[in-house]
């Protein structure tokens, strides 16, 4: 197709920020998704609605087949999304989540250890942010139900332990891209001194987004703080409103199979920790097959450089799945128990799934929109060196959330900043790529056309845009935070100046929100 560029055009902007504003503004998610993806498809063929209606129909059908193969990444991840229905369903049928909802209750003397419980869950699902959300939100639902708790504060644990620990973890999938693009920038610029996962390793603590929205997580879940609209949605929850009733009840993940009351909690961590550990298998077999087809030796961090992930979910659904279904045999289930759990599953699956497939195809649109390519040439503009940390942060923040994805905004800004860093003054290369990393998961955190957000809510089953219009307050007070801390980094030369003036802003914001909510609280008393 011939389409228009608009690389170097205000233009190229216009679908992202159009779905965005819709978005929030109406809060229908597909009607804003769609019509982002039909504004892009009328501005790429020149204003032809014939020529734009066969651009749609071309990317929709390149979502599962493209250049005359299956497109084996997007199948893939909605074949696992099925399984992973399937799964939970099964488990419902056995009477697994309700053995784990009362160990949860038993265990859990009030909402904060009901919180803590779900935060702490991220070091079991660690290996991937959609794996983390659709697996933990399910498991942990039943036992913040039973503590009152908001779906939405749910969703927001979801998200804000999901990327945050993905993108600082070398052992994940988020890790093994990273580290294989740092890996290209090293070579690009003949870095040989050090490698690319030490690198990243020592990005770590510069990545102040991703490393004090854990901090916020803590204090959330510690002092039960709850900012601007958390605040009315915690209010209801208390009421036993545990998502907002006057938009109906959410298209979340939620299986409505009988449980035959029988199973145990050998029933819930069994399958859960055959889908772990095999995950992390699959990964590891998957890359080390392309090193040996190319004849390289094998190394734990270049195979999960290489590794096929969505198969490697499937393959690791598909293993916990049987451990499933044979554990359930010993219970005994009827005819009909066995026949209904897997469509309930599947069926609960598929608000999420269609969803996601107008994310990706929007995703594709404002690709071709070279809405990236536009937002990274903004950084031509002879900017002092002392502000580039601060300005690479801007722009992925700006980038992810117009795109709706940190991994794309990983592709482009990574090399851009690695390159901008190198011409200007090495000693920045590592304040400047953690910003870029941080800059990527607040954008993603806070778009509503975000896939990792869309599954957060799914999993936690709360409103979409109920999830994103809470956690924004959030994310925003971290991110401002992260942005002072980048401004010192590139004046001060000093990555220790700058994680200090992150954390006092961090420490004045929270005493601060504290206050507010205490006050809050006695007036609520009153």
């Amino acid at each position: 197709m011939n389409l228009v560029q608009y690389s170097d055009s205000l233009l190229s902007v216009v679908p992202a920020l159009l779905a965005v504003i819709l978005a929030i503004a109406t809060r229908r998610v597909l009607l804003s998704l769609g019509l982002g993806i039909v504004a892009g498809a009328i501005l790429l063929n020149d204003y032809n609605p014939l020529a734009a209606l066969k651009y749609i129909v071309h990317q929709v059908v390149g979502l599962i087949w493209s250049d005359g193969a299956v497109n084996s990444g997007n199948v893939n991840m909605i074949i696992f999304m099925l399984l992973l229905g399937g799964l939970i369903s099964l488990m419902t049928a056995t009477g697994a989540t309700r053995a784990f909802a009362e160990w949860g209750y038993r265990r859990c003397k009030d909402r904060r250890s009901a919180n803590m419980l779900t935060g702490l869950m991220v070091f079991a699902f660690f290996i991937d942010d959609f794996f983390h959300s659709l697996s933990v939100g399910p498991i942990c639902r039943p036992v913040t139900d039973r503590f009152n708790i908001s779906r939405a504060k749910l969703a927001y644990l979801l998200d804000s332990t999901a990327a945050p620990v993905c993108v600082i973890t070398p052992i994940s999938s988020w890790g093994a891209y990273i580290i294989a693009i740092l890996g290209g920038i090293l070579a690009t610029n003949h870095i040989t001194d050090i490698s690319a996962i030490s690198l990243f390793v020592q990005m770590i603590p510069m990545n102040l987004y991703a490393v004090f929205t854990l901090l916020m997580v803590i204090v959330v879940i510690f002092f039960q703080l709850n900012i601007g609209p958390m605040r009315q949605h915690e209010a209801w929850a208390e009421e036993g409103k545990l998502w907002d009733e006057s938009k109906g009840h959410p298209k979340g993940l939620e299986i409505t199979t009988e449980s035959s009351g029988k199973g145990t909690m050998i029933d819930m961590v069994l399958p859960i920790l055959t889908l772990t550990v095999s995950s992390v298998i699959f990964m590891v077999i998957s890359g080390a097959d392309v090193l040996a087809s190319r004849g390289e030796a094998f190394s734990l961090i270049k195979s999960l450089e290489h590794t096929d992930l969505g198969s490697s979910l499937v393959n690791a659904s598909l293993c916990s799945l049987a451990v499933s279904m044979v554990l359930a045999l010993r219970l005994k289930l009827s005819l009909k128990t066995w026949l209904t759990a897997a469509p309930q599953g599947i069926q609960a699956m598929m608000p999420a799934i269609v969803i996601l497939m107008f994310a990706w195809t929007i995703g594709t649109v404002v690709s071709d929109m070279k809405t990236g390519l536009y937002l990274a040439s903004l950084t031509k503009g002879g900017f002092p060196t002392e502000l580039l940390p601060a300005l690479v942060f801007v722009l992925s923040c700006a980038m992810s959330f117009a795109t709706g994805t940190s991994w794309g905004t990983f592709g482009i800004m990574l090399p851009l900043a690695g390159d901008m860093a190198v011409a200007s003054d090495a000693n920045l290369l590592m304040p400047m790529l953690s910003a870029v990393l941080a800059g990527s998961v607040f954008g993603d955190h806070s778009s509503p056309i975000s896939s990792t957000s869309i599954l957060s809510a799914t999993g936690a089953g709360s409103h979409h845009m109920d999830h994103v219009m809470t956690q924004l307050p959030y994310a925003v007070t971290v991110a401002f935070g992260a942005l002072l801390g980048y401004l010192t980094m590139g004046i001060m030369s000093s990555t220790i100046a700058g994680i200090g003036v992150s954390a006092l802003w961090f420490l004045a914001c929270c005493t601060i929100h504290l206050r507010r909510h205490r006050k809050y609280q006695q007036a609520v008393t009153a």
